[in-house]
């Protein structure tokens, strides 16, 4: 096979299917789309003509996005999940140079390193979780790249300090692209998309697979200087957006209240379950402001194998820098996470 080196010894993602009952591991809303907005959603996608290609860089969405959001569509680079983005961004600033961030993170981040950068550079996270940002700036200083940072952080949850993610912006603007990861943002009341007015090489990275419960339909979206937008653009594979992720995303973008809803619901649940966890001997919860939980517990094999037995999926995170006998649950539904706080 005529395959690169680099490509070769990357493992494949992995993610082992499992059967369940509910389903509490991959930090996806718990609400699927209601009959009424799925039905107003076919109804638009049977009146298009399947014979044409889709629009070149998805202008529709940027103008919905514009619209329920006061974005400049010009600031906007529109992805099949914000993975493709992360690989677009990658590909423009750190072919021969560096991909930098923390750790624990994103497992991409680092897979899309070890593909087509020239070196991966991890710095560990504080204690609590905070960040390193003096180890940051130290190497923000002395190469370039790309540097990847998660606000709310995956796949701790927590959030960083702000004066922290300035000191960074500024320290990365010669010689890097700092993209920040907020996939998250919705459940945590944190935005730094304001930063692409200030810096010309900062990337706030959006996904509507988490409060917008869009997994399956694969959307993600980037907010960034104009110019820098017109770059990455050209990175983003021509008409890869359907048809059908435009009339989903001009629905859902047109249903604010229902959005606003389900994210009220998820964050009460989030308090009710991290409360009860907290208050059993045995599991020591991390504080968060995303849709998941992380917690310590005394055996984390064990107790997901004991989850597992009642049906209740979780996601293990024990195998991570750091995070030894933690494992992290995602906020379902009242009834859900009822299961799962019995199972516990």
């Amino acid at each position: 096979m005529n395959i690169r080196p680099e490509i070769l010894a990357v493992p494949a993602y992995n993610f082992k299917e499992q059967e369940y009952q509910i389903k509490l591991d991959q930090n996806e809303s718990p609400y699927d789309l209601p009959v009424l907005l799925k039905t107003e959603i076919l109804e638009k996608f049977a009146q298009l003509s399947f014979n044409r290609y889709p629009e070149l860089d998805a202008h529709s969405i940027k103008q919905n996005l514009a619209r329920a959001k006061g974005y400049n569509p010009q600031n906007i680079v529109i992805s099949g999940g914000s993975n493709i983005l992360i690989q677009a961004l990658v590909t423009a600033a750190a072919i021969n140079k560096t991909v930098l961030t923390t750790t624990p993170n994103f497992s991409l981040y680092a897979m899309q390193a070890q593909i087509q950068a020239d070196s991966l550079v991890e710095i560990p996270l504080e204690d609590n979780f905070d960040l390193p940002t003096d180890k940051l700036i130290a190497e923000l200083d002395k190469s370039s790249g790309i540097f990847f940072m998660a606000n709310p952080a995956a796949p701790t949850g927590n959030l960083f300090a702000k004066q922290d993610i300035l000191a960074l912006a500024k320290a990365s603007a010669k010689n890097w692209l700092m993209v920040i990861d907020e996939a998250y943002h919705e459940f945590s009341d944190s935005d730094y998309s304001f930063l692409i007015n200030d810096y010309e090489h900062i990337v706030s990275l959006r996904t509507m697979s988490k409060a917008y419960g869009l997994a399956g339909v694969r959307l993600g979206y980037g907010l960034m200087n104009a110019e820098l937008a017109k770059e990455i653009q050209k990175l983003i594979i021509p008409f890869s957006i359907s048809i059908f992720q435009e009339i989903v995303a001009e629905v859902i973008l047109d249903s604010s209240e229902y959005l606003a809803a389900r994210i009220a619901e998820i964050k009460s649940e989030h308090k009710r379950v991290y409360a009860s966890l907290a208050k059993m001997p045995s599991i020591s919860p991390y504080q968060s402001k995303t849709n998941f939980i992380l917690f310590k517990v005394n055996d984390a094999a064990s107790f997901y194998s004991k989850l597992l037995e009642q049906g209740v999926l979780i996601r293990r995170q024990d195998h991570l820098f750091n995070l030894e006998n933690c494992l992290r649950v995602n906020i379902g539904s009242k009834e859900e996470n009822n299961m799962f706080l019995a199972a516990v």
